[in-house]
């Protein structure tokens, strides 16, 4: 490691005052602190999970394939590539019913949230991932807008032997995916790169979809002090049918149809995405250094909506098919500095980021599939500016102490270029401002046990998404308010023996002005601020060996969400103690797994999930490694009125791999059984649908197999 890499680890408490420094990588965590440390020592809930266990989730295509091993964590799979995943965090996110809102994504360093607070997961590359760390809890707000809770995506490296590999999987209903990733060093630079193609027919009908995607990362050590890291990102969705979804009766005759509207409308997405990002880290001295990025990216997406014609045609109506060119843009400036005040030490970080989108929106009739008229033509713009300072005291080997503030103005602005009789002039601004405390304390019982307690407010705006209609109105709902959120949370880590590690967070939140659905119809949503909410959670992690080769990891949450004021909603009234629509009561992960490499040890604590890595040469049985997982969700309300819900379930998985090495040569074969009993479930749900097509079945037993062939260039 070069002397960067060495203050980077040293900025840690661990490292500051030498508990237990011998822990694997994957313990390393970044996003509580903004720079490394383990994760036992962060003073806050937050888990991991590494290359190895997304690789043996799933085709590595979707985070809901991993994300369920980290509690406080629920990503549902719509079934559906026109709408993407409905990932929440703590309750935050879950009224999205499409896209990725009131969660912060952040990949290298570079904001996959847009300025506006939306942001997309189908554009993260799974298979580059190094890990993906999850941070919940009050130091998420440090973030900014919309930060309910922060997802942050850490590409791969390349190894010190270069080396080539190449996938193929296949699964049901038609699922293929086929991939090529290489890496390597040579001399102080360090490349990692990743092509996949991915297509389905789609567990109902009018779900194919196609989907190509590329990423690469190149780091340059320019010196000992110094390195430059360069990122790009090419998406490519040419093809996601949406089948939108079903009513209970439609479910309950056959999960697996598409309503007629979905016909009759086309009803798909067309969807690329391309960003680049640079980032450099500077060690000025031993004690302080810099950090800048910058990135750009462009968006086109072209989307048919089922709106019936006749709600298309007023002279208010956005019409039936949007059609948008997105550019973004954005940079920002991170000081860390470590200073002794006598009594212990201070690591202080101080920064700024501004970031900015252009949308050029508009809006067509959509007549049986056909673009016709224009009905909508607009710029909307959106300009984030925040400033942070997080310090960490590190009062002795007992106690540290956390305080940080951050400051964040979001300007939206819509420059109407449409009028038209009954359709006047739409054009306006708004801003919003908000200024976020965040306090923490932490107590160290040696390196068995940390209890920390945290508390902070945070916000979240309005996307353009939800400001983008009015009921019977035209124009941009700028009635809308942000919501104001109070976060406390308590929580401990705990490392029984050295191959056991139990995490446990409890919090409450209490926010005003929730941002709620009001109504969703033919794919036209509009918002209101529903009053005031409140969410009391309990999270449990745990991961350990529990024999000679084999690991368990257990992730456990419960979660009650509920609405404190009474209001009129338009799916029916809304009663004080209703629950939040789209948020399981309660989540459970749990797995066993066998393997030749966990015979060594248990999975790095803090991380989520263990399973074998491939095997050491001696024979196909010397590679094989097994998991029994278990998945049980609590129930999902449709609407704000509780009107209706989607029933709890419990599924089993089952994986099973091979790996073999032969000199440079390795080679892998995998084979996954999800829902092993054919249970049939909802697995998300459309939140307050007005048409009642709330559900969205999962699938039954479904299977994947694959091989991948790598060669190291010796």
């Amino acid at each position: 490691m070069n002397t960067l890499g060495r203050s980077c680890t040293a900025l840690g408490a661990a490292a500051l005052y030498g508990i237990a420094q011998a822990q694997p990588l994957s313990d390393v965590v970044v996003s509580a602190s903004r720079g490394e440390q383990r994760s036992f020592d962060a003073p806050a809930a937050i888990q991991a999970v590494g290359a190895d266990t997304i690789r043996e989730a799933g085709p590595q295509v979707n985070l809901s394939e991993s994300m369920s091993r980290i509690p406080g964590v629920a990503v549902l799979n719509r079934q559906n590539y026109a709408q993407d995943l409905q990932l929440s965090i703590r309750g935050f996110g879950a009224r999205s019913t499409f896209g990725i809102r009131g969660v912060r994504l952040i990949v290298d360093g570079i904001p996959a949230t847009m300025p506006d607070g939306q942001g997309q997961a189908s554009t993260i590359s799974l298979a580059s991932a190094q890990r993906i760390e999850v941070l919940r809890g009050p130091l998420a707000l440090l973030y900014g807008n919309a930060a309910g809770g922060v997802l942050q995506v850490f590409s791969r490296d390349g190894p010190p032997v270069p080396f080539a590999e190449a996938t193929a999987s296949f699964g049901s209903y038609g699922s293929r995916r086929y991939a090529l990733q290489g890496g390597g060093q040579a001399g102080r630079v360090n490349w990692f790169a990743d092509y996949s193609d991915f297509s389905t027919d789609g567990y109902r009908e009018h779900g194919d979809t196609r989907r190509r995607h590329f990423n690469t990362k190149w780091r340059f050590d320019l010196n000992d002090d110094t390195r430059l890291t360069l990122v790009a990102n090419l998406f490519d969705q040419p093809l996601s049918l949406d089948p939108l979804g079903l009513t209970r009766a439609q479910m309950e005759a056959n999960p697996r149809q598409a309503v007629a509207a979905a016909f009759t409308q086309d009803t798909q997405k067309v969807v690329s995405q391309n960003q680049a990002g640079a980032v450099l880290e500077h060690r000025i001295d031993a004690r302080n250094r810099v950090t800048g990025r910058v990135y750009l990216g462009q968006r086109d997406l072209f989307n048919k909506l089922s709106i019936p014609l006749a709600a298309q045609t007023p002279a208010t109506a956005a019409g039936g098919i949007v059609d948008l060119d997105r550019n973004y843009y954005g940079a920002g400036l991170q000081y860390a500095n470590e200073f002794d005040p006598g009594i212990g030490r201070l690591r202080t970080v101080v920064g700024v980021d501004v970031d900015r989108m252009k949308d050029r929106r508009r809006g067509y009739l959509n007549t049986a599939g056909v673009q016709g008229a224009l009905k909508r033509d607009e710029n909307n713009i959106a300009d984030s500016v925040g400033l942070y300072a997080q310090t960490t005291w590190l009062i002795d080997r007992n106690w540290s102490a956390t305080a940080g503030l951050r400051s964040t103005r979001v300007k939206f602005e819509v420059d109407d270029f449409f009028l038209a009789p009954g359709n006047p002039d739409d054009s306006g601004s708004t801003t919003y401002r908000a200024t976020n405390p965040v306090l923490g304390v932490t107590r160290h019982f040696g390196d068995s046990l940390n209890v920390y307690a945290n508390w902070g407010r945070g916000f979240e705006t309005p996307t353009f998404t939800e400001l983008a209609y009015r009921p019977n109105a035209s124009g941009l709902n700028f009635d809308l308010r942000a919501s104001r959120s109070r976060h406390l949370e308590i929580g401990a880590k705990a490392r029984l023996g050295d191959d056991h590690r139990l995490d446990a967070a409890l919090y409450t939140i209490d926010t005003d002005n929730e941002l709620v659905v009001d109504t969703n119809n033919g794919g036209r949503t509009t918002y209101r601020n529903g009053g005031r909410t409140e969410r009391k959670g309990l999270e449990l992690a745990y991961s350990g060996r529990v024999g000679p080769g084999l690991t368990a990891h257990l992730a456990i949450t419960a979660l009650r969400a509920e609405f404190q004021d009474g209001f009129s909603g338009g799916t029916g009234a809304v009663a004080a103690g209703n629950r939040l629509p789209g948020i399981p009561s309660r989540l459970v992960f749990g797995e066993l797994a066998w393997g030749p490499a966990a015979a060594g040890g248990a999975a790095g604590p803090g991380t989520a999930g263990g399973g074998a890595a491939a095997g050491p040469a001696g024979g196909w049985l010397a590679g094989f490694s097994t998991a029994l997982e278990l998945i049980h969700a609590g129930s999902l309300q449709v609407n704000d009125a509780n009107s209706d819900s989607a029933a709890g379930y419990t599924v089993l998985n089952l994986r099973a791999g091979f790996a073999q090495t032969a000199g440079a040569w390795q080679f892998r074969q995998f084979v996954r059984i999800d829902n092993l009993s054919g249970r049939r479930y909802v697995g998300s749900v459309i939140v307050n649908d007005t048409n009642q097509r709330y559900f969205e079945p999962a699938p039954g037993r479904n299977w994947l197999i694959g091989v991948s062939v790598a060669y190291q260039f010796r």
